[in-house]
């Protein structure tokens, strides 16, 4: 059996790592054994625990609890303690800063933490080094294993990052430049590099790769755990919105938003209408409810609009309840974040899952939402333009486009019959390319090319030497 050591920088909460663990289950039948590596955060809910969220793998972790109690997460007093690890999203009064905004020291206290850690997981023993993101993880694999292949994995922040840079970065991202083009060079040492179908010229162009270098591998869920379930929709929305509720408003926690039984109205004898996923400014939810308030003047029977997602006090922009407030948007509901395996039950409480995203790399709440039989309604954009087929499983609105997205919530609410076809439709096609099987194949066969081939050397007008140098196998 062949070892492969799977690295992910970030503690559980996206669609990176529910990717992670799916391929990690399904390996060993393509002829690999996977060790993870993950960030991990026990302040959070289990599925921020990364022993809690791989359990029955192979698992080590970086802790970031400690550092997040310090006043500095970055710069813990304890230098036994992980700094908080960063993030391609600038959201003000997050733990994790922007990437952007590090400068090389505190790279080096990254690489080191990393470092240590590959070295704990004895990824020295893997004969293919599999890493999720561009990351410090990358620049610790190179210095202490330069002789191991690496496989990366895009996952589409990484690239949106890329973009604000290119584009002109914010004045607080002082060292943009330099991380642009460490990510860069990065990306050429991978022997190869997993994206998704929907973003490789994309990935090729920012990362300004030789487009024969990308393989083309679609995330994939487990089926059996995405089924249409037999749910009591009243009992469902009741427990979680108003016996249990997780919804939370800018600076609240976990259940600071909570509603009566008399305001559910619309989701016991409605059209329920559902997203699923973070509150990034990407996802486009101020522009989805907006939406909602627009096509609700068209409605001929009640309809809901259901958010569940958004990790505990994390948003960009606008959040949520002003964007409600702001559109007098009626029946607009605010669930928050639930584990992956309980939302196979909000899903089949639910009629038509949605993804406004102007710009997905691949859309992992879309299939899971079309593999419990509901038609998607999605903007093209990367991922979902190659996951939802027009007038077939589902309807493909302009990206950003207000008034296309309030047309197609009015036909899909208006025309019950037509929204049921459509998800048959959807079932069906998720069932046919998106098990996690056949991802692990794909990925396993990319794999198998690396292993045995030396780690690609880094050009030296590209190699990035940092201001300090941290030995990290000490």
């Amino acid at each position: 059996m062949n070892r492969v050591l799977s690295a992910v920088m970030f503690a559980p909460r996206g669609g990176s790592a529910h990717a992670a663990r799916t391929l990690a289950r399904h390996l060993p039948a393509h002829g690999w054994a996977p060790t993870i590596l993950s960030g991990s955060r026990g302040d959070l809910s289990p599925d921020g625990d990364a022993w809690s969220f791989y359990a029955g793998l192979d698992v080590h972790a970086v802790d970031f609890t400690a550092a997040l109690r310090d006043p500095d997460p970055f710069h813990p007093a304890d230098r036994r303690v992980a700094p908080m690890h960063p993030s391609y999203e600038d959201r003000p009064g997050a733990p994790d800063r922007v990437f952007a905004s590090l400068d090389d020291l505190d790279l080096e206290r990254q690489v080191r933490t990393w470092g240590l850690a590959l070295r704990e997981a004895c990824a020295a023993q893997a004969d293919v080094l599999h890493v999720h993101h561009l990351t410090p993880i990358n620049e610790a694999a190179q210095r202490l294993l330069p002789w191991t292949p690496i496989v990366g994995h895009l996952h589409g922040t990484e690239l949106l990052m890329l973009e604000a840079i290119d584009a002109g970065p914010p004045s607080d991202w002082p060292f943009a430049e330099r991380w642009a083009e460490r990510m860069r060079a990065w990306a050429r040492r991978c022997f190869s590099l997993l994206v998704a179908p929907g973003a490789v010229e994309r990935a090729a162009t920012l990362l300004e790769l030789d487009r024969s270098r990308l393989v083309e591998v679609p995330n994939g869920i487990e089926i059996d755990r995405f089924e249409r379930l037999e749910v009591d929709r009243a009992d469902h929305w009741e427990d979680h919105l108003v016996r249990e509720p997780r919804g939370w408003r800018a600076g609240g926690a976990p259940g600071s938003v909570r509603y009566e039984a008399s305001d559910l109205e619309a989701l016991r004898n409605g059209t329920v209408l559902i997203y699923v996923g973070r509150f990034t400014e990407v996802k486009r939810l101020g522009l989805l409810i907006r939406a909602f308030a627009r096509a609700q003047e068209r409605l001929r029977q009640p309809a809901a609009l259901v958010l569940v997602g958004g990790h505990p006090g994390e948003w960009e922009g606008e959040h949520p309840l002003e964007a409600i407030e702001a559109s007098g948007a009626r029946d607009v509901f605010l669930a928050g974040w639930h584990e992956q395996d309980r939302l196979a039950g909000f899903l089949s409480a639910s009629d038509v899952i949605l993804l406004p995203s102007a710009r997905e790399q691949f859309g992992q709440a879309l299939i899971e939402g079309m593999a419990c039989g509901l038609p998607a309604i999605a903007a093209e954009s990367y991922g979902a333009s190659r996951i939802v087929a027009d007038e077939e499983s589902g309807w493909l609105v302009p990206a950003d486009d207000r008034d296309a997205l309030a047309a197609a919530i009015v036909d899909a609410v208006n025309r019950p019959a037509e929204r049921g076809r459509r998800g048959e439709r959807a079932r069906r096609a998720v069932v046919e390319r998106y098990g996690g099987e056949r991802m692990a194949a794909r990925v396993a066969a990319a794999f198998h090319a690396a292993r045995g081939r030396r780690a690609l050397p880094m050009p030296a007008e590209r190699r990035l030497e940092p201001n300090v140098q941290v030995v990290t196998n000490e």
